[in-house]
């Protein structure tokens, strides 16, 4: 197995006495790190509508430098970021630039070697926000598989992650990998982008243990344990902080017959059902194009909790999955796919303990000693202060 090098190119990391968002720029935000690298060369973006150089695009940006961009790879929800979740995204042309947009949330999830042919770098700018749930990092596990596959270099153009500043969750397991998990990491991995690549990198995650050429353009003046607000919301259904913030614990109740607030306009930040006993709170589901097609419980009147209204929301925690469960006589009324639960839990095993009347804090507990290993690896990768 051949090593290629990794070069992270370096940024000042400020004293633990700064403010936090004073003086930060985000990879993207630090022209003077890359552009020169760009010159000449036929360019790929993987990126979308959050990938942002002060208030430009990516693209539009490196146009204006008059660099020669190729095409545009799109993730789920589009390259513009205007595709419901699990919608499939077509192939199209840009129409304010021109330039092609190849899906890779469609027939193909990895760049094709006809692709890669195309363009001399990579380059990976997209909001991640710290889950492994959320696909984008699956598609930058493509990326890097296509680049190492190909001989070409990713550029990561390194961003904050707003749950970055702890670590959660049961690891996944081998037999449960997915596009919605697909490294053994925690539900919370505590990483940024270009931190997880990394990681997928040296511990040989890729297909064949085959490495990627790459290259980090660090966040300045950043630290883990610094809360980031996102400046554009990184999917439809994540609109605002509380959303980002609940996502990690909410999302399991996506394999289950409970609205989460999809098809509202505070999507995951509510829970509800409709029966009268589930709470106080009400809200409807509607079908919103582009944002929630065909919501749980479209049309029905749901009770349930209003988070906007909670004071102290924890950074994860599984009392409302759990205490949910337990509201339902039959597990059939609550849970809608259990081979959903399990991919999105990482294993078979968290639905087994709440079968057995296992305790929030005696579930975690039983993911504490995978937790503990990962930490070890997480730290050889980290690019910033830890939380810790």
């Amino acid at each position: 197995m051949n090593w290629i090098p990794i070069i992270v190119l370096s940024v000042i990391l400020f004293s633990s006495c700064h403010s936090f968002g004073q003086n930060l720029a985000t990879g993207a935000e630090q022209p003077e790190q890359y552009l020169n690298r760009l010159k000449d060369k036929k360019i790929g973006l993987v990126i979308n509508h959050t990938s942002f150089v002060g208030d430009q695009n990516l693209t539009d940006f490196l146009l204006e430098k008059k660099m020669n961009i190729v095409t545009i790879f799109a993730p789920e929800h589009g390259f513009r970021g205007n595709a419901a979740p699990g919608e499939k995204v077509n192939d199209q042309i840009d129409k304010k630039t021109g330039v092609p947009v190849v899906s890779l949330y469609g027939k193909t999830r990895k760049p094709t070697p006809e692709m890669m042919k195309e363009i001399d770098i990579l380059i990976f700018d997209i909001q991640d926000v710290g889950c492994r749930f959320y696909t984008y990092i699956s598609t930058l596990h493509y990326a890097m598989e296509a680049c190492a596959e190909n001989g070409k270099k990713l550029l990561v153009l390194d961003r904050p992650n707003p749950n970055g500043d702890y670590v959660a969750g049961a690891i996944l397991k081998p037999e449960f990998k997915s596009f919605v998990g697909m490294h053994p990491i925690p539900v919370v991995h505590g990483c940024t982008v270009g931190e997880l690549a990394l990681m997928i990198n040296g511990e040989g995650w890729l297909e064949g243990g085959k490495k990627c050429k790459l290259e980090i353009i660090k966040v300045k003046n950043y630290r883990h344990s610094d809360r980031y607000s996102l400046p554009v919301k990184p999917s439809p259904n994540l609109p605002n902080d509380l959303s980002v913030r609940l996502y990690p614990s909410l999302c399991f109740f996506e394999a289950t017959n409970v609205s989460i607030g999809r098809g509202t306009g505070f999507p995951f930040q509510v829970i509800g059902y409709p029966n009268e006993s589930m709470g106080s709170f009400t809200f409807t589901p509607e079908n919103l194009p582009e944002i929630a097609t065909n919501p749980k419980q479209q049309g029905k009147l749901c009770y349930g909790i209003d988070f906007r209204e909670e004071k102290d929301i924890p950074a994860f925690t599984l009392k409302y999955f759990i205490g949910w469960y337990n509201k339902f006589q039959n597990e059939k009324d609550f849970i809608s796919s259990e081979r959903w639960l399990n991919l999105l839990s990482g294993s078979d095993e968290f639905l087994k303990m709440i079968r057995e009347n296992k305790t929030e804090e005696e579930i975690l507990k039983s993911w504490q000693s995978g937790l503990d290993a990962y930490k070890i690896i997480r730290k050889k990768y980290l690019l910033y202060p830890d939380f810790e």
